[in-house]
């Protein structure tokens, strides 16, 4: 089973891009984030064209995830209880062949120390709080995602550089740590042990090329999914502004591999 995420930073702008991944890894799943369209305006019917249903779960010109599947998705749901920020689209779940998938976009946070960075520490609080009441760790269950979040200095090109900014604060890696402390995998850090690979450079300064990234598109797995990976793996071309079609998105697509149960 082939599983590919990938924060798309707009889905009209990455649509030739996004159909080509499909064709180009084949996945089984293929997990969405910031698609910035509404469900409406979601070019579901491309995606179907080549053999891929999509969940959506969208907004207006901001937030947005989806996903997408060649089987069916059961037990689709859209959001989590008691979260904070109920009216941004930033979870979306489903089952595809007997695994429980959980798709997410975490909050920015903007800067530490603004309300923006309360906002999304109260975010992860209520997520990780539902994800562990929701799910059992002995069962097949994936989060994965944008999680705007590099785990250790380890995902950073650069950690003095960005040591207590955004992104790699002590207190937004302790609340993603408390997720893997239940159980949870990061399944590309169980098949390379770093530094990086990365997945996200900015725009700006020439940061791809003089390889100044992050790595904060995860792929986290239970222990039933965790001992069938096989590959976990950064697909660093769909970056590169001279690869594929168009203007790429800032991020890469992360590629996990699972053998079957």
């Amino acid at each position: 089973m082939k599983i590919v995420t990938w924060n798309v930073n707009s889905i009209t702008m990455r649509l030739s891009r996004a159909k080509q991944v499909l064709l180009r890894h084949a996945p089984d799943l293929l997990c969405l984030q910031e698609l910035k369209t509404s469900v409406e305006a979601f070019p579901a019917e491309e995606f179907e064209a080549i053999g891929y249903r999509a969940v959506v779960h969208g907004q207006p010109g901001r937030n947005g995830v989806a996903l997408l599947t060649r089987s069916p998705l059961e037990d689709v749901t859209r959001g989590f209880p008691e979260d904070p920020l109920p009216d941004q689209a930033r979870v979306v779940a489903g089952t595809v062949d007997g695994l429980r998938v959980v798709g997410v976009y975490v909050v920015n946070g903007r800067a530490v120390g603004t309300p923006e960075y309360q906002q999304k520490l109260r975010w992860l609080d209520a997520l990780v709080g539902w994800l562990g009441s929701a799910y059992e760790v002995d069962r097949p269950v994936l989060v994965l995602g944008d999680f705007n979040i590099a785990p250790t200095d380890l995902d950073v090109h650069d950690p003095e550089l960005w040591r207590d900014r955004i992104m790699c604060s002590a207190p937004e890696r302790e609340r993603l740590q408390v997720l893997l402390d239940l159980g949870y995998v990061d399944l590309v850090r169980r098949c390379e042990a770093g530094p990086g690979p990365f997945t996200w450079w900015d725009y700006r300064a020439g940061a791809f090329h003089r390889g100044w990234g992050l790595r904060i598109d995860l792929v986290l797995g239970t222990g039933p999914v965790a001992e069938r990976c096989t590959e976990g793996r950064v697909d660093r071309d769909e970056r590169k502004p001279t690869f594929g079609e168009g203007k790429p998105s800032d991020h890469a697509p992360v590629v996990v591999t699972l053998r079957d149960p």
